[in-house]
C-alpha cells in the first residue's frame, strides 16, 4: 500500500508521464473547467442562434494564454484567450467579443493561426490544479506575471485579422446581438478600453506596422459601431444578472486559479465575503499548501448553496489532492450526480475512487470514466485513470487503447501507434473498442508520415 501521504506527489508524477503534452510555456495550452465551459456555452447559444449557425456545431474553447485575445481557425471554432475573461469587466463585453468572431465564421474568414493552434495542442484541465504545468511546475508567479504584463503587452494582437474583413464582421456580429437581443454596449465599451489603452501608450494609426497589429481598433471603426448599436432597440436591454453572478464568479476562479497566492490575496482580501472572492481564495489556499483554509473556503460558499456542483467539485478536488481521497468521494459524487456525470467532473470522481486504492472501488470507477470519455473523448486525465482501471482488473488490451487514446491527443504518434496496434491484436474482432484502436493507428501512421514528408 502506497502511504497517503505521498498520493498527491505520485499523482503528480502520474499525470506528467501520462503526457498531456502541455507546450514548455504551458500558458498556450487548451483550459478545460466544466462550469467555465457551461458559462460560455450559455453566453455564445443565443448569439450562434441569431447567426442561423447550428448551436451544436459551435464550440467555444478557452485557451490558457495571458493575451487579450479570441480568434478562429477554420471550422466552427470560436477561440477564447483566459487574459480575455481577465481583461473584460461584463460577460457582456465577452458577448460582444464572440458575437464578432462568430461574423468571422459566417463570412469564412477562415484564418489559420498555425503556430497558436499548434501551441494549443496541450489541454490543461483547470478543475484538477496537478495539470496547470506552470502553476505546480514551479512557474506559477511567471505565468501570472506574464497575464499581468501580457494584457498590456498584447492588447495590439487582439483579434488579428486582415484588415478588409474587419468591417464586414462588425456589422454581422451587431446583427447577432440584435437578433439574440443583447446589447451592443460591451462590444462597444471593450473595443473602447482597448483603444484608450493604445491612445495612453501613444500609438496612433502610423503605429500599427511596427506595433504588429491587423485588427486595427480606429475611432471612426468604434463610432461607426456605435452609431449603428445605440439604434438598435436591445441598446438599453439591462445585462443578465445571473448570467453577470457567474462571470464574476468564473473570473475569480481563473484568477485564484492562474495568480501567485499573494497576488489573489491583494486582490480578494479576506475582508471581501462574496462568492467570487471566496473562489478565488479557496484555489489560492490550495496551492499556497493551506488546506484547512482553502477547505474553510468552500465550506462557506457551499453554506450559501449547497447543491452548487461546481463548490462540491472544488471541496473534493482540495481533499483529494490533499490526500484524502475517501472524504473527496461524497462532495464529487454528489456534483457528478448534480451535473448527470459532466465528463469533466466525473473523471475527477473516478480519479478519487482509483487513488482510494481499495479494489472494491474500481468497478465504480470504470463505470464512471467509461461515461465519461463517452461524453467528451478529449479528456486525456480520464483517458489515463480510465487506463489505470484497466491494468489493475488485468484487462491489458482496453488498457492499451486506453493509452491510445491519450498519447494521440498530446501529439505522441509511435507510442499511440504502438500501443493502438497492441490493442487491436488482443481486442475481440469487429468490436467497437478493436474498430477504435483501427482508427487511432490509423491517425497516427498518417500523422507520422506527415511529419516525415515535411522534413
Amino acid at each position: 500500500m502506497r502511504p497517503l501521504r505521498s498520493l498527491f506527489a505520485f499523482t503528480l508524477a502520474l499525470f506528467a508521464a501520462s503526457a498531456l503534452a502541455i507546450q514548455p510555456a504551458a500558458a498556450q495550452s487548451i483550459l478545460r473547467d466544466a462550469e467555465t465551459e457551461e458559462l460560455l456555452r450559455d453566453m455564445a447559444y443565443p448569439l450562434i442562434e441569431a447567426s442561423e449557425l447550428e448551436p451544436e456545431s459551435v464550440e467555444i474553447v478557452l485557451i490558457n494564454d495571458p493575451s487579450i485575445n479570441a480568434f478562429v481557425a477554420g471550422g466552427q471554432v470560436v477561440y477564447v484567450h483566459a487574459g480575455l475573461l481577465n481583461a473584460a469587466d461584463t460577460a457582456n463585453e465577452v458577448q460582444g467579443v464572440i458575437a464578432h468572431e462568430l461574423g468571422h465564421i459566417t463570412a469564412g474568414h477562415v484564418v489559420r493561426f498555425e503556430e497558436r493552434t499548434r501551441q494549443a495542442q496541450g489541454i490543461t484541465i483547470l478543475s484538477l490544479l496537478l495539470g496547470v504545468g506552470a502553476a505546480l511546475a514551479g512557474a506559477g508567479d511567471a505565468a501570472f506575471g506574464a497575464l499581468m504584463a501580457g494584457q498590456q503587452a498584447a492588447l495590439g494582437s487582439f483579434l488579428a485579422f486582415n484588415r478588409n474583413q474587419e468591417a464586414a464582421t462588425d456589422l454581422a456580429g451587431a446583427r447577432y446581438l440584435s437578433g439574440a437581443g443583447i446589447s451592443g454596449r460591451g462590444m462597444i465599451s471593450f473595443f473602447e478600453k482597448l483603444r484608450n489603452f493604445e491612445i495612453r501608450r501613444g500609438y496612433s494609426q502610423a503605429d500599427e506596422a511596427a506595433y504588429g497589429r491587423t485588427h486595427p481598433l480606429s475611432g471612426d471603426r468604434i463610432q461607426t459601431l456605435r452609431n449603428l448599436l445605440a439604434e438598435d432597440p436591445a441598446w438599453e436591454a439591462p445585462d443578465d444578472p445571473e448570467l453577470q453572478a457567474r462571470f464574476e464568479a468564473v473570473q475569480a476562479k481563473l484568477y485564484g486559479y492562474l495568480a501567485e497566492p499573494q497576488r489573489t490575496f491583494q486582490q480578494y482580501p479576506e475582508s471581501n465575503t462574496s462568492i467570487p472572492a471566496r473562489y478565488a481564495r479557496a484555489y489560492a489556499y490550495h496551492k499556497d499548501a493551506q488546506v484547512e483554509k482553502a477547505l474553510a473556503e468552500t465550506e462557506a460558499l457551499l453554506a450559501i448553496n449547497p447543491v452548487n456542483p461546481y463548490f462540491l467539485e472544488l471541496e473534493g478536488q482540495i481533499l483529494l489532492e490533499s490526500g484524502r481521497p475517501e472524504e473527496a468521494l461524497k462532495p464529487l459524487r454528489k456534483a457528478t450526480d448534480l451535473t448527470r456525470n459532466q465528463p469533466l467532473i466525473a473523471g475527477m470522481f473516478g480519479h478519487a475512487l482509483i487513488a482510494t486504492e481499495n479494489t472494491d472501488n474500481y468497478a465504480e470507477a470504470e463505470r464512471v470514466l467509461r461515461a465519461a470519455v463517452a461524453r467528451d473523448r478529449l479528456n486525456p486525465f480520464a483517458w489515463y485513470q480510465l487506463g489505470v482501471v484497466y491494468a489493475e482488473r488485468g484487462d491489458i488490451p482496453r488498457a492499451r487503447l486506453a493509452s491510445a487514446e491519450q498519447q494521440v491527443m498530446s501529439r505522441r504518434f509511435p507510442e499511440a501507434l504502438r500501443n493502438a496496434q497492441a490493442a487491436e491484436a488482443g481486442l475481440p474482432l469487429g468490436s467497437p473498442d478493436w474498430i477504435r484502436a483501427q482508427d487511432i493507428a490509423l491517425q497516427a501512421r498518417a500523422e507520422l508520415e506527415r511529419i516525415r514528408d515535411s522534413r
